[in-house]
């Protein structure tokens, strides 16, 4: 079973809370948004904190560390069998420095050529009732948890 690990950073705007997403890259993602958008997240390594995992991801998957603090939102399973593990942490980072790491792929599938593309391509700033829209389905729970958390209903 696959775990992966990541972070739900999000921000403050008068009233209203901001949540930061990324995009997937490459040519399969390129025309997708509704329901393709994820937290920044990867699998963990061998032997390796989650926490300390879901910050490392954070930081490949955006181009700078998020740093302060972390507060646990707990796990989603997703239908393929994988689970991710995040946290919540506050955070204004400007993006336009924003870089993913990049990965090999074959494009076409079975053409024999590759290409290297970014893991995400986008990273965007949302309020919750769009974020709820764009995000991969199995993460909205991710988005709940913190509207209950910061709402004072801490249900952890």
């Amino acid at each position: 079973m696959k775990i992966s690990a990541g972070t739900l950073i999000y921000r403050r705007r008068g009233n209203k809370i901001e949540v930061l997403l990324v995009h997937p890259g490459g040519p399969f993602w390129a025309e997708k948004d509704k329901g393709a958008w994820s937290i920044p997240k990867g699998e963990i390594e061998e032997g390796e904190d989650l926490l300390q995992a879901a910050i490392r991801e954070t930081k490949e998957e955006l181009g700078f560390e998020a740093e302060g603090e972390f507060e646990a939102l707990g796990s989603v399973k997703l239908k393929s069998g994988k689970i991710i593990h995040a946290w919540v942490h506050e955070g204004d980072y400007d993006l336009k420095n924003f870089h993913s790491n990049t990965f090999k792929m074959e494009w076409p599938p079975k053409s024999g050529k590759f290409m290297n593309v970014p893991e995400n391509d986008k990273a965007e700033y949302f309020d919750l009732e769009i974020a709820k829209e764009k995000i991969n389905p199995a993460q909205v729970e991710f988005l709940e948890k913190l509207n209950t958390i910061l709402s004072g209903n801490d249900p952890l």
